[in-house]
């Protein structure tokens, strides 16, 4: 699995010029799915992502964790981040999981993060055209790949 982990002010995800979920103070969690993602990825993940000290403290430091905060998250469906640009100009998304592998891999996920925090967990519609809407905090981005964890 593949996350761009953004800490935001703010974010919403429209479908169809509809908002379908909005959020306040959290992560925008861009999730793509690869082909041999599995359980103990999903455990992984949510357990870094949770426990990230990327929040501030009162002394400006980034010290805190979304548990210390009880803050929002927003999980979007992103199979564009498994993108192979190595050969020619068109990207190849050969190691994206297909959509039935993915959906069961995303909602596990999603409700993973549900069991796991407290705050609000919103998420897109798998495979829907979003329209994606934030306030970057920071600006911080975070990078994780499971199947490199550095």
């Amino acid at each position: 699995m593949r996350a761009v982990i953004q800490r935001v002010k703010s974010a919403s995800v429209s479908i169809n010029n509809l908002v379908r979920a909005e959020i306040k103070k959290g992560l925008l969690i861009f999730l793509g799915i690869g082909l041999e993602d599995n359980d103990a990825d999903i455990n992984w993940l949510t357990n870094k992502i949770i426990n990230l000290r990327i929040f501030d403290d009162q002394n400006g430091m980034m010290n805190l964790s979304m548990i210390d905060l009880d803050a929002e998250a927003m999980i979007i469906s992103q199979f564009t981040l498994h993108a192979q640009t190595k050969k020619g100009n068109r990207p190849s998304y050969n190691k994206a999981a297909s959509q039935e592998l993915a959906v069961p891999i995303y909602k596990k996920f999603v409700k993973q993060m549900e069991c796991h925090l407290p705050g609000k967990i919103s998420s897109g519609i798998f495979g829907a055209n979003m329209k994606v809407d934030l306030t970057n905090n920071g600006p911080v981005t975070i990078i994780i790949d499971t199947k490199n964890r550095e």
